[in-house]
C-alpha cells in the first residue's frame, strides 16, 4: 500500500521515470517460475553502476532473484537506473514491488529524504527496502529508523582478514612456492613487502574490506617477524578497468607484489595488470580466480544471492517482520569467504618442498578461520560503526 495523499505530480513523475529504466525480468516468461505455486510477490534488484553483468556483486544478486523465482514463484525485475537510485526506488514502489534490494551506495533519499521530500521509506510504508553493504537505518543510539528497511551486511572484514594473512604467507614463501620463470616478484628486501588496495568509493562498505585486510596482513607479518607497507586508493569507481590497470601499475612499480581490488569492474583491470607484471591480484564478490589463472591469488566472495533469496523467502513465508532489521552474513553462511584457491594451487611449483609449504600455509589459514569463528580473533567491522585503529597494526605502515 502506498502512502495516502501522494501528490499527482509525484505520480506523474514516477510514470515518466518508469519509461527510462533499463530492466530485465519482471515478465511471466523470465521473471517467474513456470511450475509450482505462484506467489503474489514481486521483488526488484536495483544495480549499482557496474551493472547486472559484472560477474560479481550485481550478477550474484540477480542469480538470487532467479532462484527465488524458480523455487518460490515470485516475480522479479532487475533495474539499472538511468535517472538515479531514488527515482528507481520510487517507481518500483509505486509499481507495487514488495521487496526492493538497493545495491548502490545511495541511501539518503530512502532513509532521510532529500530536497525537502519525505524519506522514501515513509512514503511507501508497506514496501520492504533492503540496503545492501551498509547500515544507514539506525540512529546514533543504535535504534532502528524505519521498520520497513532491512540492512544486509556481509562479514567481509573477516574474509578480507584471511586474504591479508594469506598474502603475507604466500609472499614470504614466494621463492619456494612459485616457478621463477612464471613470475617477476619484487625482492622482499628491495621493497617487495608492499601490498596495495583499490577501493571503489570511500564508504563503510569498502573500508570494511581494507580494515580487515590490513589486520590480516599485520597478523601474519607479526607471526613471521616482518613489516609491510600498505598503499590504498578509495575513489577508483566501479566501472572502468583502465583505472584499475593504471592504479595497480603504480603500486606494482612501487614494489607491491599483491594488489587487492574492491571496485567492481575496476578489479578486472587490476587482474590484467597483475598478469602483465607477473605478480598477484586479489579480486572480489565472486570467484574470479580463473579470470587470470595463476595471477589472482584469491577472490573475497560476497555472494549477494544469499541475502536476496533468504529475505525474499522470509517475505513469502510471512516471517519478514520477525527478522532483525540488520542481517549479517558470516563465513559460516556461505555468503562470504575466500575461494578454494584451486587456480593458484595449480600454479604452485611441482616440488615436494613447495607442496609441503603450501599445505603448511593452508593449515595456518584454517586455524585463523577457526579462531575467528570462535571469537578468539576479533576483526574490525566498519559496517557497524567500529573504528579501525592503525596504531594496533604495528607491523604495517599505511602510506
Amino acid at each position: 500500500m502506498k502512502k495516502a495523499g501522494k501528490s499527482l505530480s509525484v505520480l506523474l513523475a514516477a510514470a515518466m521515470i518508469a519509461g527510462s529504466l533499463t530492466a530485465c525480468g519482471g515478465g511471466k516468461d523470465d521473471g517467474r517460475a513456470d511450475s509450482g505455486e505462484k506467489k503474489d510477490v514481486k521483488i526488484a534488484i536495483v544495480c549499482d553502476s557496474a551493472g547486472q553483468n559484472d560477474n560479481g556483486y550485481n550478477q550474484t544478486a540477480v542469480e538470487g532473484a532467479k532462484k527465488a523465482a524458480d523455487e518460490l514463484g515470485v516475480e522479479y525485475k532487475v533495474v539499472e537506473p538511468e535517472n538515479g537510485v531514488p527515482a528507481a526506488l520510487e517507481t518500483l514502489a509505486e509499481d507495487g514491488y514488495n521487496v526492493i534490494f538497493n545495491l548502490e551506495y545511495d541511501f539518503d533519499a530512502l532513509i532521510k529524504g532529500v530536497g525537502g521530500s519525505e524519506p522514501i521509506a515513509v512514503m511507501y510504508p508497506d514496501t520492504t527496502f533492503v540496503c545492501v553493504n551498509d547500515n544507514p537505518n539506525q540512529y546514533d543510539d543504535g535504534n532502528v529508523i524505519h521498520d520497513n528497511v532491512i540492512c544486509a551486511l556481509f562479514d567481509v572484514h573477516e574474509a578480507s582478514y584471511i586474504a591479508g594473512a594469506l598474502s603475507v604467507q604466500v609472499l614470504e614463501n614466494k621463492d619456494i612456492l612459485f616457478p621463477a620463470e612464471n613470475y617477476s616478484f619484487t625482492d622482499l628486501d628491495k621493497g617487495g613487502r608492499t601490498i596495495g588496495f583499490v577501493g571503489g568509493t570511500n564508504s563503510n562498505g569498502i573500508t570494511v574490506f581494507s580494515d580487515g585486510f590490513i589486520e590480516g596482513i599485520n597478523k601474519a607479518a607479526e607471526d613471521l617477524g616482518v613489516n609491510y607497507d600498505y598503499y590504498a586508493k578509495y575513489d577508483a569507481g566501479f566501472s572502468d578497468p583502465a583505472t584499475g590497470s593504471t592504479v595497480a601499475g603504480t603500486y606494482y612499480n612501487q614494489g607491491a607484489n599483491v594488489v587487492y581490488a574492491v571496485a567492481g569492474s575496476v578489479g578486472d583491470g587490476v587482474a590484467s595488470k597483475a598478469k602483465e607484471e607477473k605478480k598477484l591480484a586479489i579480486h572480489v564478490d565472486a570467484d574470479k580466480d580463473d579470470m587470470q589463472p595463476g595471477y589472482i591469488l584469491t577472490s573475497v566472495i560476497k555472494n549477494t544471492s544469499v541475502p536476496v533469496y533468504d529475505i525474499t523467502k522470509a517475505y513469502v513465508d510471512g516471517t519478514i517482520d520477525d527478522m532483525d532489521r540488520l542481517q549479517t552474513f558470516p563465513l559460516a553462511s556461505g555468503a562470504t569467504d575466500i575461494t578454494e584457491l584451486t587456480q593458484i594451487k595449480q600454479a604452485i611449483a611441482d616440488t615436494d618442498e613447495a607442496q609441503a609449504k603450501w599445505e603448511e600455509i593452508m593449515t595456518y589459514i584454517d586455524d585463523l578461520k577457526t579462531q575467528i569463528a570462535d571469537g578468539k580473533i576479533k576483526v574490525t567491522n566498519a559496517q557497524i560503526g567500529e573504528a579501525f585503529d592503525p596504531s594496533a597494526c604495528k607491523n604495517v605502515t599505511i602510506k
